[in-house]
């Protein structure tokens, strides 16, 4: 089973107040994108496809390794993320797709979503309970309702699919569809998702705060 893992890295640092893009801020010396690569490679993947900035490509060049397939991204995640397909090539059996901001993904999750596809699933998502009372609110902010928490998940990356799957459901998705996962647009196309165990490590760094609690658990 030939994995490719698919790197979304076009992001800007906006929200982070980095005056770079988000994936090449440095995590103890190291571009966060450097790390989502390794843990990739750690887990199983065979190659690796990092969607960039197309202004930026000199910079990402420089900080990967030269066997990473560098893409231009485009102006959502979505279209990032169907360049990067498009470059994955025919050679690869299942796709995973990465968030760069995730750079202490466990392998051991890659491991997880890697058997899940190899033992049938179309699509796979790493997930972690919801622990806090989650509730609905009204345009006005009131809260009207509460979900019961046993069935909420929150979903984490890498996604994992079957090639041929993720490839035909963007197939019939519109090309200036913005949806906010890979997961969102084969199910939309009909497909169920499968999930295994997620990791709380493999938090979103998002603002400086987030940036500032992986530089504590690298340290540790």
């Amino acid at each position: 089973m030939h994995a490719v893992g698919i790197v979304a890295a076009a992001g800007s640092g906006s929200r982070l107040g980095a005056e770079l893009p988000k994936a090449l801020v440095p995590l103890a010396g190291r571009p966060l994108v450097g790390w989502a690569v390794e843990a990739l490679q750690a887990g199983g993947v065979d190659e690796v496809v990092v969607v960039v900035p197309p202004a930026e490509r000199a910079a990402f060049a420089e900080a990967l390794p030269p066997a990473v397939v560098l893409v231009d991204g485009g102006p959502s995640r979505t279209a990032s993320v169907r360049a990067g397909l498009a470059a994955a090539g025919s050679a690869a059996g299942v796709v995973l797709v990465h968030d760069a901001a995730r750079p202490l993904t466990p392998p051991a999750v890659v491991e997880r979503v890697l058997t899940a596809l190899a033992d049938g699933a179309a699509a796979v998502v790493p997930v972690l309970p919801v622990v806090d009372t989650t509730v609905v609110v009204d345009g006005d902010g009131v809260v009207t309702g509460t979900l019961p928490r046993a069935t909420l998940r929150r979903v984490q990356t890498p996604q994992g699919f079957d090639r041929a799957t993720l490839v035909a459901a963007y197939a019939r998705l519109a090309d200036d569809a913005d949806l906010t996962d890979d997961a969102a647009v084969v199910r939309a196309a009909g497909v169920s998702v499968a999930t295994v165990e997620g990791d709380d490590r493999s938090a979103k760094v998002t603002v400086r705060h987030d940036l500032d609690l992986a530089e504590l658990q690298v340290r540790r």
